[in-house]
């Protein structure tokens, strides 16, 4: 699909395309109704408009559209049941030990715990080692600081999301 293309979809047939960019509502209302867009850059600039007025939750529905790294399992089968514009985002994790693996769960489980949302990264080229670190350095955050920094790393997600659109 090409910014041409989204353009001219249905509505409803749009939303489906921006849900798999972030599943914020209030966001994909937005952005079904701001289009026609002229290409990538005024879609990604208007996102960002869209971003900034977003309350913490609509940010929590948009961390929800991810796959929980809750537990072994659901870490070693995520990759089935990600959507086609998510797939190979975390895929450092695929390469990690059962070591790695049972600490990133047991570091998310704890993450959730403090915050009440998933631990979110925009983990595109990061390795589980790298993942492991950015999750350790930001588990003893206050809440509010991570709500802020889990928004950041929903906006670099989408931003990724809608350039595999285009």
């Amino acid at each position: 699909m090409n910014i041409e293309e989204l353009n001219t979809l249905k509505d409803n047939d749009a939303k489906d395309v921006f849900l798999n960019c972030c599943t914020a509502s209030k966001w994909v209302d937005q952005m079904v109704n701001s289009r026609p867009f002229s290409n990538l850059e005024s879609m990604k600039t208007v996102s960002d408009q869209h971003f900034s007025k977003l309350e913490e939750s609509d940010w929590l529905e948009a961390f929800d559209g991810h796959p929980k790294i809750g537990d072994v399992s659901s870490l070693k089968e995520k990759y089935k049941s990600t959507k086609k514009l998510a797939s190979g985002e975390q895929s450092g994790m695929s390469e990690a030990d059962e070591v790695a693996i049972h600490e990133m769960a047991d570091l998310n489980q704890k993450y959730y715990e403090n915050n009440g949302f998933i631990f979110i990264v925009c983990a595109t080229g990061k390795s589980a080692s790298e993942m492991l670190e950015i999750i350790k350095s930001r588990i003893n955050n206050e809440r509010e600081v991570e709500l802020k920094i889990a928004s950041e790393e929903q906006i670099k997600i989408t931003n990724i999301r809608m350039e595999k659109l285009a």
